[in-house]
């Protein structure tokens, strides 16, 4: 389980799971999840064929123990998303579960706001007072499209400037991991008003006409482009792709060794979640 080292408000509260996941307590140490392979551990995800019942179960373990994870401030209730690599953020307190969009947002108490990956990049988002958070789904195409730009919005539609929101970067593949082709490249030419979304670092030459693509950077540029000075986490050893567990969980399986659920590295996988809410 990852905690976010950033400076968030007292009550603002968000976790990162993995695909092994435990929690401590004083007495012992406890694993979630209940997913056979492919989807072995803790997978979140209820749409990459999985058993329902095993992801419902993964699901009901989070919300039960969001505060052991988090000082006994957990959440409420979790907003889960059915994501399409689009840019529509909605108020995570009107809609259902599996609602289409690729961000949501809230004001409201202990509703979680929640966002699926297997190498896009998850991004947390809360203003510094402590009144507002977001979580925004941010492969390429989203972020080529203005997912970031449209979460921001709705802070700015509350009276709530871009420099007074900071934002964390949660687990995603890196850039010596992530090959595309060149009409990602040509996608982050420009912004809408001309101003360039990327530099020359976002994408470095690969095999032939293949490019490495830098998630982390084109986000880290397009949030300070778009006004938000205050932008965490982006760190290589959170690597979909290829972090591994500092000790081995279980060695009689191979996937074990590996931190994530990544799509690229195996096609049939699970998905982790990035959490955010007020407590």
């Amino acid at each position: 389980m990852i905690l976010p080292q950033w400076p968030a408000p007292n009550n603002v509260k968000a976790l990162a799971t993995e695909r092994e996941t435990s929690f401590l307590t004083h007495s012992n140490s406890s694993r979630f999840g209940v997913s056979l392979p492919p989807f072995d551990r803790f997978n979140l995800g209820d749409h990459v064929g999985d058993n329902p019942a095993h992801v419902r179960a993964n699901r009901q373990q989070l919300l039960q123990h969001s505060g052991a994870l988090t000082e006994s401030q957990g959440c409420g209730e979790i907003r889960w998303l059915q994501q399409v690599h689009g840019i529509d953020c909605l108020d995570a307190a009107l809609i259902n579960d599996g609602a289409q969009a690729d961000a949501c947002f809230t004001q409201q108490h202990k509703l979680a706001c929640a966002i699926m990956t297997a190498d896009c990049l998850p991004v947390l988002f809360c203003d510094l007072q402590g009144t507002q958070v977001a979580a925004a789904h941010a492969g390429w195409k989203g972020l080529a499209n203005g997912v970031l730009e449209q979460t921001l919005n709705r802070f700015s539609n509350k009276g709530i400037a871009a420099n007074q929101v900071i934002a964390w970067l949660g687990p995603a593949i890196t850039q010596s991991a992530f090959e595309v082709g060149p009409e990602v490249e040509r996608a982050f030419l420009n912004f809408k008003n001309g101003d360039k979304w990327a530099d020359e670092k976002c994408f470095v030459a690969g095999k032939g006409d293949r490019l490495q693509a830098d998630l982390y950077r084109l986000a880290k540029l397009q949030l300070g482009h778009l006004g938000v000075s205050g932008v965490y986490g982006g760190d290589d050893e959170f690597c979909t792709f290829s972090a591994h567990h500092n000790t081995q969980i279980n060695d009689s399986a191979e996937n074990d060794q590996y931190r994530f659920f990544s799509y690229r590295r195996q096609a049939a996988t699970g998905r982790q979640a990035s959490l955010i809410w007020l407590a």
